[in-house]
């Protein structure tokens, strides 16, 4: 398996910090950047504030190290009437090598969202440029 093809919508460094007593990166710590990755994907598609409201199929491929360089990459699954669906992948590469593997996925589920944090139609405000990077045509979320 190699990453996908298109730039990581984040990228960065594992540090001595985000451990557990064993060396590997907490998961938990790995979850939150998948979500802001993901976030970056739902906020261009809904043009507005989301909010995280659940995470499905969350799998852990292999552990992280410290100084292991993670790319996160997103990709709109589909669009209902109020939710955003993206499947993040987390890839690891040591920095002093050039191969890559997947660490994690999941999919996250968004809610877009007006002023009033109240749920709001996703193309309430208006529909992507075409070209919007991370953002693929919009399919019916289940």
């Amino acid at each position: 398996m190699t990453p996908p093809e298109a730039a990581p919508l984040i990228r960065v460094i594992a540090m001595p910090a985000d451990t557990n007593p064993t060396g590997d990166i907490f998961g938990g710590w790995l979850m939150a950047h998948m979500d802001q990755a993901g976030a970056t994907v739902a906020l261009r598609r809904a043009r507005g504030r989301v909010a995280t409201i659940a995470v499905e199929g969350m799998k852990f491929h292999r552990p992280v190290k410290v100084g292991d360089e993670v790319s996160l990459y997103g990709t709109l699954l589909g669009v209902g009437r109020t939710s955003i669906r993206v499947q993040v992948e987390a890839w690891r590469r040591d920095r002093s090598a050039e191969d890559a593997s997947q660490v994690t996925e999941a999919v996250f589920i968004f809610v877009a969202l007006d002023a009033a944090g109240q749920p709001r139609p996703v193309d309430e405000i208006g529909r992507p440029a075409a070209g919007d990077e991370g953002v693929s045509a919009p399919q019916k979320a289940q």
